[in-house]
């Protein structure tokens, strides 16, 4: 038996950034026998309902059907704006293109935990990593659309501070306190979830293995540089793809 989240959501790969640290586009070098973007479309798919790629690259369109960006040259708020205007799901969830090391159970539970919060008013989740945070990758609730449509037509297109604003704006109308609408969990060494799956249901990537749980360092490392690139290569064992 599938262990799927208790709502149905769509998965969007963002893919449409320049690589222009990396020198080249990383999103096709090759990591472990398949290149990053394939490893974000895999961890996507165990947990999505249906999973795309975000940007202006008919090249990735073999690994996942791609959505192009509605504005060009906008970073990551660009692909979200476009992911709201394709789906119609309630949730949507975002992850970049060179995080191959997060596992999937992570991902998983992380997800299960958000909605079914969802009744207390959580609408956007997002992770603070050694006091920096994450907003890239997240978890939007289709409520938060109109928000991050009104800050691309206005030209504000730094993510944070936009998820952060639709946040408190949904809280207020809510009657309700912005930690519940605003789920931006730290990350630290101890875990945070204790979501079991029934018997017989468990998947074969849902447990982290102890390698997975000796490299938590990597869980959200963004791989940038082509030195970033070749350290995260001697740590291929610590993979779920």
């Amino acid at each position: 038996m599938v262990w799927r989240v208790p709502s149905e959501i769509d998965g969007y790969v963002l893919a449409g950034g320049k690589s222009s640290r990396m020198g080249c586009d990383k999103a096709l070098l090759e990591f472990a026998g398949k290149p990053l973007v394939l490893h974000a479309v895999v961890k996507l798919r165990r947990i999505c309902t249906d999973v795309h790629i975000l940007g202006n690259r008919p090249e990735l369109d073999i690994y996942a059907p791609m959505v192009p960006d509605l504005r060009e040259g906008v970073g990551p708020l660009g692909g979200i704006e476009t992911a709201f205007a394709h789906s119609r799901r309630d949730w949507l969830l975002f992850m970049p293109v060179d995080m191959p090391f997060l596992p999937s159970s992570f991902l998983d539970q992380w997800v299960r935990m958000v909605v079914a919060d969802a009744s207390r008013g959580a609408r956007v989740a997002m992770f603070t990593v050694d006091d920096v945070p994450q907003p890239a990758l997240c978890l939007l609730h289709r409520e938060v659309g109109p928000y991050v449509y009104r800050a691309a037509e206005e030209r504000k297109y730094t993510l944070l501070p936009v998820l952060e604003g639709a946040a408190k704006e949904l809280a207020g109308q809510q009657g309700v306190p912005l930690g519940r609408v605003l789920l931006n969990l730290p990350w630290g060494e101890r875990g945070m979830f204790s979501i079991t799956p029934g018997a017989g249901e468990r998947e074969s990537w849902w447990t982290p293995t102890e390698v997975q749980q000796a490299a938590k360092h990597l869980w959200f490392a963004n791989l940038n540089t082509p030195e970033e690139f070749a350290e995260a290569k001697q740590r291929l064992d610590a993979l779920d793809t």
